[in-house]
């Protein structure tokens, strides 16, 4: 059977999309959760338009994911914590430190599942830490590790 799919289903489709599926499964699940509706002439427009507004908004959510990377890749974040004489913090920098330093210096809102902290910053200095802003983009900042 071929529905219309209203919103992204896992291991079906994405919305907007026409899809084969079983008639008990349409029956059971997709139509009732309103999932699905049946395909059929006059929702085929329905499903180009919905695949055209979809195109759209990746393309400027894309857009705006590499300003952001253009805007973290150029600037350093300056973070200060406690450390001893030898240079090594007392805790360690985080990745939740690091997006609120960013929100406070460059004024961006990171999600901090976004930045990778592969090793916990325990040192002073410079330190390049890659992130992930989802739709390919990907980078490294800088963060300028001081003493208080």
């Amino acid at each position: 059977m071929k529905v219309l799919l209203r919103s992204d289903v896992e291991g079906v489709g994405r919305r907007g999309d026409i899809v084969s599926v079983s008639a008990g499964h349409a029956r059971n699940l997709l139509f009732r959760k309103g999932l699905a509706v049946a395909a059929s002439k006059g929702t085929v427009a329905q499903a180009e338009s919905m695949v055209r507004a979809r195109s759209a908004r990746e393309a400027k959510d894309r857009q705006s994911a590499l300003d952001v990377a253009g805007r973290l890749t150029s600037a350093a974040i300056a973070i200060s914590a406690r450390a001893g004489n030898e240079g090594r913090l007392f805790g360690s920098i985080t990745a939740n430190d690091i997006a609120d330093a960013a929100a406070k210096q460059l004024g961006l809102t990171l999600d901090r599942k976004a930045i990778h902290v592969g090793e916990p910053i325990r040192t002073v200095g410079d330190h390049a830490v890659p992130f992930d802003l989802g739709h390919g983009v990907t980078g490294s900042l800088t963060i300028a590790v001081s003493a208080r």
